[in-house]
């Protein structure tokens, strides 16, 4: 499975917590992350992880290019709906991509739980 990764700052923390707690199935997928999201994926979990650019930078729409062309089958973006973000519109134009391209994407905690069980009862 090819999973985006995708955290605001203020998820960053759930998104490590998320990953450690599945990290059995993390470990069996081809990983591609945002900036600091992977870089802390990387190193505080030892997952192998593609490290794009930071969301503002143009990393969220790094992963909705992939997406288009089939190199991503899910996305998990934890975003801050409580944070004004500066890249709005790449993150609304990755989540319209999950749409067209009817890729499952979780943008919540809730959500990426039921993906990632989902997922672990099929491995």
């Amino acid at each position: 499975m090819k999973l985006a990764l995708i955290a605001h700052d203020g998820k960053k923390n759930d998104m490590v917590a998320l990953a450690a707690k599945h990290l059995a199935l993390l470990q069996t997928c081809s990983l591609m992350a945002t900036g600091t999201t992977g870089r802390r994926l990387s190193s505080e979990l030892g997952l192998t992880v593609d490290c794009l650019l930071s969301g503002p930078h143009g990393g969220d729409l790094q992963i909705g290019a992939r997406l288009a062309v089939g190199e991503v089958d899910a996305v998990i973006f934890l975003r801050d709906p409580m944070t004004p973000q500066p890249h709005e519109p790449d993150i609304n134009a990755l989540v319209r991509a999950c749409d067209v391209h009817d890729v499952p994407c979780a943008t919540n905690l809730a959500g990426a739980e039921l993906m990632l069980q989902a997922w672990t009862q099929r491995a």
